[in-house]
C-alpha cells in the first residue's frame, strides 16, 4: 500500500513489477477497488511496471464531497502519475475506470500513450437512471442493491463454480460504509458524454467487453471502438461486466500484447 496525494485527494495505490519497464495503470470499476485486478496482474508477463489505485471515493482512497466530474477523476490519474514519477503510461480501466482512461487520454495525450477500455462506453446509461441510483443509495445504502449488482458483474457459471468469491465481491458492495464516493462517481457517469471529443483521441486503443455484459453491452463497446481513430475491439466469451475476475488470464494476455505493440516493450 502506498498512499499519495494527487489533485488534492489522497489515493491508495500499489506498484508491482519491473521499474523501468512499460508502465500500465489500472483503474477500477464503480463500487470496487484495486483488488479487482489481482488475478489479471498476477497473470501478466514479467517486465511490466504495474500501478493500481483506488479511484476517489473507493477502497482506501479519500472521498471528497460529491458530486464528482469525470475530469476530476482524470486529474486524479495524472496526479497519481506525477506522484509516482511516471512520465508516460498505458491506462487500462473498466466500467467508469474505462471512461477515466479515455478522459485522461483526451486531456493529457502527452502522458497517456495507449488506452485499454473495458466494459465501458462513451456514454453509459441515462441521466435519470443515474440520478435514481444516487437517490436510492443515499436513502437506503448499497446493501439493497448488492445482489442485483453482482448478478450484472458475474456470469451464472462463475457464481456457481466460485460461490465464495462471488459472495466476497458482494460484500465489497454491501459493506460500503460511506456512500459518498459511490454516489459522487455516479454523478460523474450521469453527467459525462465523451462522444463529441472522441475524434480527438489518436492514441492506440483496445476495447474489450464481456460477451454477456448487461450494463455496458457489446454493442456499446463496439460503437466506442468505431468512434476512435485507432482502436480495435475484442470480446471475452461467457463473461459479464467484469471479465478481469472471470477470465483474468485471457484479459492479461490481451493487455500484455497491446502494451508490447504500443510501447515496443
Amino acid at each position: 500500500m502506498q498512499v499519495v496525494e494527487a489533485n488534492g485527494t489522497y489515493l491508495n495505490s500499489r506498484r508491482d513489477g519491473t521499474r523501468g519497464g512499460p508502465t500500465v495503470v489500472f483503474a477500477n470499476a464503480l463500487g470496487t477497488d484495486l483488488r479487482l485486478w489481482d488475478g489479471t496482474v498476477a497473470a501478466l508477463p514479467p517486465g511490466l511496471d504495474v500501478l493500481r489505485y483506488d479511484t476517489r471515493g473507493h477502497g482506501l482512497s479519500g472521498a471528497p464531497e460529491p458530486p464528482y466530474a469525470m475530469a476530476d477523476h482524470a486529474r486524479d490519474l495524472i496526479g497519481l502519475l506525477d506522484a509516482h514519477g511516471i512520465d508516460k503510461a498505458v491506462v487500462c480501466g473498466i466500467s467508469i475506470g474505462g471512461m477515466i482512461a479515455l478522459q485522461a487520454a483526451l486531456d493529457a495525450p502527452e502522458r497517456i500513450v495507449g488506452v485499454v477500455a473495458m466494459d465501458t462506453g462513451h456514454k453509459i446509461g441515462s441521466a435519470d437512471g443515474w440520478q435514481q441510483r444516487i437517490d436510492s443509495v443515499l436513502a437506503e445504502g448499497l446493501g439493497k442493491l448488492a445482489d442485483s449488482i453482482v448478478l450484472g458483474w458475474l456470469s451464472e457459471g462463475y457464481r456457481r463454480d466460485n460461490p465464495g468469491a462471488a459472495q466476497a465481491w458482494r460484500h465489497m458492495i454491501a459493506r460500503t460504509p460511506d456512500p459518498r464516493g459511490y454516489t459522487g462517481s455516479c454523478a460523474a457517469l450521469r453527467d459525462t458524454d465523451l462522444t463529441p471529443r472522441l475524434s480527438e483521441l489518436r492514441q492506440p486503443a483496445l476495447v474489450l467487453c464481456g460477451s454477456d455484459d448487461p450494463s455496458t453491452p457489446p454493442d456499446l463497446n463496439r460503437a466506442l471502438a468505431g468512434l476512435l481513430a485507432n482502436a480495435r475491439y475484442r470480446e471475452i466469451a461467457d463473461t459479464k461486466h467484469l471479465p478481469c475476475i472471470e477470465k483474468p488470464h485471457e484479459v492479461a494476455g490481451l493487455i500484455a500484447a497491446f502494451v508490447q505493440e504500443t510501447t515496443g516493450g
